[in-house]
């Protein structure tokens, strides 16, 4: 517009000089400084008073043309407020307390006194194998140490009364210990045709059956699972290691339950996978409905980073230049109304759903171009229709 404005100033000046444009060149080929500048002042004086008329003419066509109207944009203004970033990771349940038991005795599995989903007690009874008759072996080696047992305190007693010889109250005395220790190991064997529960928890699956026989540490008899002390897992990229610590708030969604929990994270690792690198951590999760199961799949949402005073845009908003620079359009001169367009480098942070943090370059209660950024331009006049957008 202005090369336009400039060639037509030109064109109405040479025009109104006529035949006069020879007389300039007279008068430049004169080589008289004073008359060449009384010469200039006379043009540039023109040339100010056509430049006036067109703007008069130029704000009276935008006036009348609906074509020439300004652009209409929408404002808001941006104001600081708390902002708070999360990271957000997904993971499994796991728990500590979910095994496979196995037999410590082979033999026929006698009796399961147990079922599919029955919450067992530490230390409860869940199957017995056949012994072999080591019940009865110990059963007469018991009756053995009793009569052991009553050797040894009277042959005690006469050692007491100078009654014997002292090897002979060693014998009896060492014939009754060795029963013990021989009960013992006994009674140790027999306790392990007994199958207990662990811990306290739910048996998950009777693998193997009544009448089936065993192998000792090798025939799986039963899968118990505690639900009660659940924590997931998850890896966490390497550059999140100094703000993602023991004891940060975790919110964890568990989508298929469409339940969410606030809890903590209770151990995180300090070692970094070479390979992915990333640490785990763990987050304790309660279970008091037994909902949550082993193996279900949560999303984690983890509070990295927080400002009480950011100031926040929408990404839609943030246009980029050939620079690689990212800026923004404020209005400023306003009127009314009426106001005009100002662009604004800016540099900016972590983002949040669709917003951004700006960290530098607007400031806090500046008006920011939203619908229509895109079709403005850094100078140009615009008319406002709805201002103080809340953002």
């Amino acid at each position: 517009m202005k090369h336009i404005s400039t060639l037509l100033i030109l064109s109405i000046l040479l025009a109104s000089c006529g035949g006069k444009t020879k007389s300039v060149e007279d008068i430049i080929a004169s080589n008289n400084l004073e008359k060449i500048q009384e010469k200039r002042n006379e043009i540039e004086a023109k040339k100010l008073e056509l430049t006036d008329q067109l703007n008069q003419l130029e704000a009276k066509i935008k006036e009348l043309d609906p074509q020439e109207k300004v652009p209409l944009i929408t404002t808001f203004k941006v104001l600081d407020t708390v902002f708070t970033h999360f990271v957000e990771l997904q993971g499994n349940v796991s728990t500590k307390q979910n095994i496979v038991i196995y037999p410590e005795f082979s033999g026929v599995l006698l009796q399961v006194f147990v079922k599919e989903g029955q919450n067992v007690s530490k230390g409860q009874i869940l199957a017995k194998i056949d012994d072999g008759g080591l019940s009865q072996q110990l059963s007469q080696l018991k009756i053995q140490t009793a009569l052991a047992k009553t050797t040894f305190e009277r042959q005690a007693r006469l050692w007491e009364q100078k009654i014997g010889s002292e090897i002979q109250y060693l014998q009896a005395k060492a014939t009754y210990e060795a029963q013990q220790e021989a009960v013992k190991q006994l009674s140790q064997q027999v306790a392990k045709t007994v199958v207990r529960a662990p811990f306290t928890g739910t048996i998950d699956d009777v693998i193997t059956d009544q009448g089936s026989v065993v192998g000792a540490g090798q025939t799986p008899l039963f899968r118990i699972v505690n639900l009660s002390d659940m924590y997931i897992d998850s890896d966490v990229p390497e550059s999140y290691i100094s703000t993602i610590v023991q004891g940060k708030e975790v919110q964890v969604e568990f989508p298929v339950l469409n339940k969410t929990i606030e809890t903590k994270v209770r151990q995180a690792s300090s070692f970094i996978n070479p390979a992915n690198r990333t640490f785990k951590i763990e987050v304790g999760i309660g279970n008091n409905d037994k909902s949550i199961k082993p193996n279900l799949t949560a999303k984690l949402k983890i509070n990295d980073y927080t400002n009480p005073k950011a100031l926040l845009i929408p990404q839609s908003i943030i246009s980029e230049n050939a620079n690689g620079e990212q800026y923004v359009y404020t209005v400023v001169n306003k009127e009314g109304q009426n106001a005009t367009v100002k662009r604004e480098i800016i540099t900016t942070g972590k983002t949040q759903g669709d917003f951004i943090e700006v960290l530098t370059g607007i400031k806090d209660g500046e008006e920011i171009i939203d619908e229509g950024a895109r079709s403005v331009k850094d100078g140009q006049n615009v008319k406002i229709l709805d201002v103080n957008k809340a953002s």
